[in-house]
């Protein structure tokens, strides 16, 4: 994993182990991810369109395309095929809660 992603496997993997990745899931089916950092913050991730909402990946991924994802998206992906993942189920106005707060977060 380390040689394929780089130095985000091994932190992705301690999340992995932590059980920091949450599945979040309203009942119209929409999914969204949240990962408790290791800084304690938490971060939502969009699987579907390989997105989230840490510092790292704005940085790293979409500005520098220095790499393909961060930490907490490769813990997600890792957490799904390991059925590791910790599972939420909200209504659809806590979901819509979450995201925007995201919003405000980064506004």
């Amino acid at each position: 994993l380390k040689f394929i992603f780089g130095p985000c496997a091994v932190p992705a993997l301690d999340l992995v182990d932590q059980r920091s990745v949450t599945q979040v899931r309203s009942p119209s089916g929409r999914t969204l991810y949240q990962v408790l950092g290791s800084s304690g913050k938490l971060y939502t991730c969009y699987s579907s369109c390989h997105f989230c909402t840490c510092p790292a990946f704005g940085f790293s991924v979409l500005q520098k395309s220095e790499s393909l994802l961060c930490k907490h998206i490769l813990a997600v992906y890792l957490s799904q095929a390991m059925g590791a993942c910790q599972e939420l189920s909200v209504s659809e106005e806590q979901l819509a809660n979450i995201l925007l707060a995201e919003e405000e977060d980064e506004g």
